[in-house]
């Protein structure tokens, strides 16, 4: 299965607090190919998650396109977008993991109010395994470490196969090392899946492990990098 494209134009976010309006995006137009690894980089308040939010119709842009594979989400009504929202694999900074289940029922946590054709359970224990923490499914998320909730958000976003992953600073709460372990399972994960995958960080290290950065600043688009190889 391969990832989706994804295309945004002419993309503006304004929100307004009282009589102060931030412009978080800014005329932002952009094309991620299908299959690919693309890092969104920039300081603190340059609009990173923002754009993550309105590609995955968890925010709506002002004015504007979002189109990803045959989906033209800024069209989108609330149900569709909830429709949607089941397509695409979430990753974030904090891990959200809920404490009182165990890690493989905090897998199966977005299949749990659908039927599915297949067994649920199976399913969380074979992405555990696909991240390498098989060994831990009984495990309560405080018993492991930072980099192990993490990998154990991936594989609950992955657990409706989405042909796209959103990751919002999936490092940032980790050192370097375990940072480093994470891009390597993203990338292993791309590579296995076909998916495409858009993330946002502020680790230059981060950013240059994808195949192509792509600079915001107060909301708009600075550069555009593609990499000859990752890891260069």
């Amino acid at each position: 299965m391969g990832g989706s494209y994804v295309r945004a134009a002419g993309v503006s976010r304004l929100y307004v607090s009282g009589e102060e309006s931030i412009t978080a995006l800014d005329d932002v137009s952009l094309e991620v190919s299908s299959g690919s690894v693309v890092a969104v980089t920039g300081p603190s308040g340059s609009g990173k998650s923002t754009l993550l939010h309105l590609i995955g119709a968890m925010d709506r842009a002002d004015s504007g396109s979002i189109q990803v594979g045959e989906t033209d989400v800024s069209g989108l009504t609330r149900k569709q977008q909830a429709d949607y929202r089941r397509t695409v694999g979430f990753v974030f900074q904090r891990f959200h993991l809920l404490p009182a289940l165990s890690v493989v029922d905090n897998v199966a946590v977005p299949l749990l109010p659908y039927r599915t054709a297949f067994d649920k359970r199976a399913r969380a224990l074979e992405l555990l395994a696909a991240v390498g923490l098989e060994d831990r499914a009984r495990s309560l998320p405080s018993r492991l470490s930072g980099g192990q909730q993490q990998r154990v958000a991936i594989a609950r976003a992955l657990i409706n196969a989405p042909t796209l992953l959103l990751a919002d600073e999936p490092t940032g709460n980790l050192d370097s090392d375990t940072g480093t372990q994470i891009i390597d399972l993203l990338l292993e994960l791309r590579d296995s899946r076909g998916m495409t995958v858009l993330l946002a960080t502020h680790d230059p290290q981060v950013a240059a492990r994808c195949d192509r950065v792509v600079g915001l600043e107060d909301g708009r688009l600075t550069n555009d990098s593609l990499y000859a190889a990752r890891g260069s």
